[in-house]
């Protein structure tokens, strides 16, 4: 079989290519509101990443969706980060997925058949390994090509973790170390080696289902996955609704360590200067901080990992959980205060 690079065919890859957050609020504001029934426990209203229905006392449904182009010239790699991803929604907001449709995109004269399996094999391969099935799904011809999931999970409705439920006082832990979308770039560049693709898929295909036993916790108040807004625009959807603001310390913060050779060398995404034009204002950046740093903040994370808000006393049982479910490099980075004044940023680095 001939070689294909995957990434040739995708102006941007993983969930870089997301609508800048900007933009996005923009087209959203414009879209019409649809019914809002009692049984919606979480909507379109505070950027969460997964809808809510309550179904009945014991039982809600979370549903999902979440697809892109090639991050990597790997076809069965490129299925495997992209199921990966889909799934984090689900753990996100607490849930435990149940099963996944396909969707999928691809550029039928130019990808051969046994290409596009490879694809959906990695796809299927995930969803395994997450204990659910594959069962259906729509496909087109597509320009670009693109692959993802339809995910529906269940969860019990008072273990429901949404992004706007942080609480003053509560403590920050990131559950994966930043720096996905410098290793996309320095892999379009020609730059990444054969240790530091490993590194990239061992990260991007590292399974969030840790989510389902930090929702379990009753110290747990408010949880997000780190994606394509990059650490600083999804903590800021937690600050935003959370109305608090949010204290981080550079130094704490986990990196993935090539990824931050790569940054100090100028090798980031153009993801991440969009995403920072876009909330750059509610941020409070210190002046000894440097550039390749505000680079990794704003970096897009495909498959990134979970952001957590708790209380201080249920840390060590936090980071436990993350340590039990392969996520070594958790870290507490920060945490949570009621705003300094009003329009003032949220969002503190130190």
């Amino acid at each position: 079989m001939m070689s294909i690079a995957l990434t040739q065919f995708s102006h941007g890859g993983g969930c870089g290519c997301k609508i800048a957050p900007g933009l996005l609020s923009e087209i959203l504001s414009r879209a019409p509101q649809g019914l809002v029934p009692p049984e919606l426990m979480v909507g379109l209203e505070t950027s969460d990443d997964a809808a809510v229905y309550r179904l009945n006392d014991q039982q809600a449904l979370v549903a999902t969706t979440d697809f892109f182009t090639p991050i990597v010239d790997d076809p069965r790699d490129f299925g495997r980060i992209a199921a990966t991803n889909a799934l984090s929604d689900i753990y996100a907001m607490g849930g435990t997925p149940i099963m996944a449709l396909a969707l999928v995109g691809m550029p039928i004269a130019k990808l051969p058949p046994e290409v596009i399996g490879q694809i959906l094999g990695g796809g299927a391969e995930v969803c395994r390994a997450a204990g659910i099935p594959i069962a259906g799904g729509h496909s087109i011809d597509l320009l670009e090509p693109i692959y993802g999931l339809v995910a529906l999970g269940l969860v019990h409705p008072d273990r429901v973790r949404r992004n706007a439920d942080g609480r003053a006082g509560d403590v920050l832990v990131l559950g994966k170390p930043l720096g996905v979308g410098v290793l996309s770039a320095a892999l379009k560049k020609g730059r990444l080696d054969e240790a530091g693709y490993a590194q990239m898929i061992r990260h991007t295909t590292q399974l969030n289902r840790v989510g389902v036993a930090l929702g379990a916790l009753p110290g747990v108040h408010a949880m997000t996955d780190v994606t394509g807004f990059g650490l600083a625009g999804h903590l800021l959807e937690v600050c935003r609704g959370s109305g608090l603001d949010a204290q981080v310390t550079l130094s704490q913060l986990p990196l993935i360590e090539v990824a931050a050779g790569f940054a100090r060398e100028g090798i980031v995404t153009g993801a991440s200067g969009r995403n920072w034009a876009a909330y750059g204002a509610e941020v409070n950046w210190p002046a000894h901080a440097q550039a390749w740093q505000q680079a990794l903040v704003s970096d897009p994370q495909t498959s990134g990992g979970l952001l957590v808000s708790c209380a201080p006393e249920a840390v060590p049982a936090v980071l436990a959980a993350m340590q039990a479910e392969g996520c070594g490099e958790a870290a507490v980075i920060g945490t949570l205060a009621a705003p300094a004044q009003a329009g003032a940023p949220r969002l503190h680095f130190a």
